[in-house]
């Protein structure tokens, strides 16, 4: 019996076209070679383009970076910027830490490229008077970890007043790594009406109660079982003593 005399339809396959990006995203995403969504992309990208609050279960791995980045990419040149000034961003990206930060600022220009947006990202253990510097500039998207931002906010370098959209990436690490108190300081300094996208691998109770207080009607997406590690990673564990555990990372990363 054939599909069709079955009556059984084939599930149809999501492709980048079908997600309402605008061209220029589009012909950036044409040009990474990449042609079908991920199944964070697929599910997460029409809820932040429907301007609404987001809750999303997605370990490292999944493609969850683009999953926010272009979206966000995309309301930001649709929507005219208003009172546009220096060092005042229009969207917020909060990352644990530095890797992580780099890595979501290449994912902003990679797919921003064809766009006139700006982004800078921002960090600590590293010279601030640079930051400072660029902050004297228009940004459309920083990408900071807490503890730097704060220290520009207390410099006064930086307007939180502008942000439209905030991201909080990895939201479970940053309340492991202590970042509760910044993260509650950054909240209080941001405009009350704005967007929310809370990405975490898994959803402890303290992520919950994180998100009852930020988060408002918000969409749910989850792409793979809670507290597993995405199954794109391959992972192996090396047994070995204390001492010579510095030689063997060595000897790995050769």
């Amino acid at each position: 019996m054939t599909q069709a005399q079955s009556g059984a339809q084939a599930p149809v396959a999501i492709t980048f076209a079908d997600l309402a990006l605008c061209e220029p995203i589009q012909r950036a995403i044409a040009d990474t070679g990449y042609t079908a969504p991920t199944p964070i992309q697929a599910q997460a990208i029409p809820q932040v383009l429907a301007g609404g609050d987001l809750m999303a279960a997605a370990q490292t791995g999944t493609g969850k970076t683009a999953g926010f980045t272009l979206p966000i990419l995309h309301l930001l040149a649709e929507e005219h910027a208003h009172n546009i000034k220096p060092g005042r961003p229009r969207c917020l990206i909060l990352t644990p830490t530095r890797e992580l930060a780099a890595q979501v600022e290449e994912s902003v220009q990679t797919y921003g490229k064809h766009l006139p947006l700006t982004s800078m990202v921002m960090f600590g253990g590293v010279a601030i008077n640079p930051q400072i510097a660029r902050l004297k500039k228009k940004v459309d998207i920083l990408v900071a970890t807490p503890g730097r931002l704060l220290d520009h906010c207390t410099q006064k370098t930086i307007d939180l007043s502008g942000v439209e959209i905030l991201v909080l990436d990895e939201a479970d690490r940053m309340l492991d790594m202590g970042f509760i108190r910044d993260i509650k300081k950054i909240l209080a300094l941001l405009p009350k009406q704005r967007q929310n996208l809370l990405f975490s691998a898994t959803f402890s109770d303290e992520i919950k109660a994180l998100a009852d207080g930020l988060l408002h009607n918000p969409g749910f997406v989850e792409v793979a079982r809670r507290n597993t590690a995405s199954e794109l990673v391959t992972q192996s564990v090396h047994l070995c003593p204390q001492k010579v555990k510095r030689e063997l990372l060595a000897f790995l990363i050769k």
